[in-house]
């Protein structure tokens, strides 16, 4: 890893990623909208169209005419997944101008209006995944709520996505250690949940980077005096607290609740997304300035800890967990354990964890210029 310091590196990690991707163009993957994101930040900071051009070139195979449609979507699969690329659609009408993206946005927020939901109204992370909350789904579900909603003055469901993310971090909330489990299962058919809470075993990284980055993309675009922000905000404030006293050296551990334990490692996304979420909310001035302070030495961390650069001058991000989730097929069930969570694949130059790494370096060098 990086032996140094390198400053403006996020600009190197797209070009690499760009380089080495080309177009994402295979799959409407939420993958590909945390990739996206990064391009979105990188643009705004440096004025360099090529990034917006990335995202545009790659959605325009997506999303081809006015009539809504989108290549590789299922409606009926309910998978919040599917609507976290909703962000690029906004940004680019938004941008452009153009129906095509509107439409194809319409299509998502329908599908939230239909979204299968707990007894308490939180939204199922999949219809295959029956009276499930994950706090995966919140990060690719909630941003695009309310900014759609915002968007056409639709403060019900506003106040519904402010909802989802205070269910879900409710359910998944474990008083004893303070961290919250990856998921929580209604109806505790799951032999993952806990009979008795319905929660996961286990606090996953990943799990709660992408709540945080999802909650704190949700502070940004909340105007400041809505009645949402304040409840959210001290949600946030309280969680990145806590996520702050359990780093090790500055970043975090693939199962957070098992500080020590044989096997358990230093994991890369879901530093990157909590560094990101924290830089964030602290640019806004959600959080105290200290807590800005100490996402900037996470920041650094994440160089030390996870960023190669090869011979070439190639960037990648290492240790990258490929993926981890609950439940699933019988022969193939991930049953939520410990030892489940530290047997998935582990690598590099993954989508989702260098997306999130050029959204947090990003948020740290828009810091270190207002600094």
């Amino acid at each position: 890893m990086l032996k140094e310091f390198m400053p403006r590196s996020a600009a190197r990690m797209a070009d690499c990623l760009i380089g080495r991707n080309g177009l994402l163009t295979s799959r409407w993957s939420y993958d590909y909208g945390v990739v996206w994101r990064g391009m979105e930040a990188l643009y705004a900071l440096s004025g360099e169209k090529k990034y917006f051009d990335y995202i545009r070139d790659a959605m325009d195979t997506f999303v081809t005419d006015d009539t809504g449609a989108i290549r590789d979507y299922t409606f009926d699969s309910f998978n919040l997944d599917y609507v976290c690329n909703g962000r690029q659609l906004l940004y680019l009408y938004k941008a452009t101008g153009e129906e095509k993206y509107r439409r194809a946005a319409d299509v998502l927020r329908e599908q939230l209006r239909r979204q299968p939901r707990t007894s308490d109204g939180g939204f199922w992370h999949k219809k295959c995944y029956p009276y499930q909350m994950w706090l995966d789904g919140l990060h690719m579900s909630a941003p695009f709520y309310v900014e759609y909603c915002l968007m056409t003055g639709d403060d019900e469901g506003v106040r519904d996505a402010a909802k989802q993310l205070t269910l879900a971090y409710e359910h998944t909330y474990e008083p004893r250690t303070g961290l919250n489990h990856h998921a929580w299962d209604e109806s505790r058919a799951q032999l993952w949940s806990d009979p008795e809470t319905g929660r996961a075993a286990h606090a996953w990284g990943r799990a709660v980077g992408w709540y945080m980055l999802g909650l704190a993309d949700v502070l940004e675009l909340l105007p400041a005096d809505h009645e949402c922000c304040e409840p959210l905000r001290a949600m946030f404030e309280k969680l990145a607290g806590r996520m702050l006293e359990v780093r090790v050296d500055g970043a975090w551990l693939q199962v957070m609740d098992c500080p020590g334990r044989e096997g358990n490692y230093l994991e890369s996304s879901g530093s990157c997304l909590m560094t990101c979420a924290i830089l964030k909310a602290a640019r806004l001035g959600a959080v105290p300035a200290e807590m800005g302070d100490a996402a900037r030495e996470s920041f650094r961390a994440l160089q030390r800890h996870f960023v190669g650069q090869m011979r070439n001058g190639t960037l990648f991000l290492a240790k990258t967990c490929h993926g981890a989730g609950l439940g699933g097929r019988p022969d193939s069930y991930r049953d939520g354990s410990y030892a489940y969570y530290i047997s998935e694949a582990v690598g590099s130059y993954d989508l989702k964890g260098t997306g999130a790494y050029i959204q947090a370096a990003c948020e740290y060098e828009r810091s270190m210029k207002d600094a």
